[in-house]
């Protein structure tokens, strides 16, 4: 319709004959862009521990001792913390400091019992990082709970944005892109803070 409610003129180019029942209504080049209709999930999604019937995604996350994110990895929600330790360890980017070569690897990773994995600590020494893990079963290391508060800190900073706190996107690659750039922006204020 144009303006003043009057029809417009027909277009130059009628459309063609779509037969029913067929599924390439929509232009060839957006064919597995969009979503079909009743699609959930996508990449990186399982069950909820909480509630089995909704599917979701989880964050895991590294940082260092003053709470900047180093490295997240986006995975189906039912996915054990023990399983991406290695993953995030190996996945720190280099970071530059002092003068020579940038750091690739921490002196000592702590975590929760949640991360209790004999193999995990052997894999940890064997790339010369200490292993400050509490054992299922056993008390908690003596200070630790203070130390992982750090983690949980950077983890209510990055779910502060509203696209990661419920994950929005089927796609994974656009996830994990907003992901970085919620880390970045993290960063960035960390730096702005303290620059004199």
């Amino acid at each position: 319709m144009a303006r003043g409610r009057r029809f417009r003129p027909a277009a130059p180019h009628t459309p063609g004959r779509v037969e029913r029942g067929r599924e390439d209504r929509l232009d060839a080049s957006l064919r597995g862009c969009l979503p079909r209709e009743g699609e959930k999930g996508g990449e990186a999604t399982g069950p909820s521990p909480v509630d089995r019937g909704k599917t979701g995604s989880k964050h895991h996350l590294i940082c260092d001792g003053n709470g900047t994110p180093l490295k997240a990895i986006t995975t189906a929600a039912n996915v054990n913390d023990v399983t991406q330790t290695l993953a995030l360890v190996d996945g720190v980017p280099p970071v530059a400091g002092r003068v020579g070569h940038p750091r690739k690897r921490p002196d000592a990773l702590l975590g929760d019992k949640g991360y209790d994995s004999d193999p995990n600590r052997r894999e940890l020494r064997k790339r010369r990082i200490l292993p400050v893990i509490s054992r299922k079963g056993s008390p908690n290391i003596k200070g630790l709970g203070k130390l992982r508060y750090v983690v949980e800190q950077t983890f209510a900073l990055l779910h502060q944005f509203k696209r990661l706190t419920i994950r929005w996107e089927r796609r994974l690659d656009l996830h994990n892109a907003l992901v970085s750039l919620a880390s970045g922006l993290i960063c960035w204020r960390r730096l702005k803070h303290h620059t004199p």
